[in-house]
């Protein structure tokens, strides 16, 4: 998207040292659990991050986004100063929610 928010497809629990030291200040996850097998949950990856001192907000999206996601999404982009990597399968879902700011 930009350098405030570039997004990615699936991220693992081992890629947030690299993460981190790519200079992110957070991260917001736009994929809900369990949509994919084989994949890490949102938990697995948040304790990761948490461990690491990245904040991470779970925004899960599936079809249109309500108020509600884009309520929580311009919250926690307030709250994260710098740049924030959104993930999702594609990184499309992700995008999407960064495209309500700039509206």
């Amino acid at each position: 998207m930009d350098n405030r928010f570039p997004t990615t497809g699936q991220i693992t629990p081992q890629d947030i040292a690299e993460i981190k030291s790519k200079g992110f200040s957070g991260i917001v996850c736009a994929r809900p659990d369990n949509e994919e097998r084989g994949r890490p949950s949102f938990d697995e990856i948040a304790r990761a991050a948490k461990e690491s001192g990245l904040p991470i907000v779970h925004i899960p999206v599936s079809g249109m986004l309500s108020q509600g996601q884009v309520i929580r999404f311009e919250e926690a982009m307030a709250r994260i100063q710098g740049p924030v990597l959104g993930y999702c399968r594609s990184g499309a879902r992700a995008g999407s929610l960064y495209t309500t700011l700039r509206r």
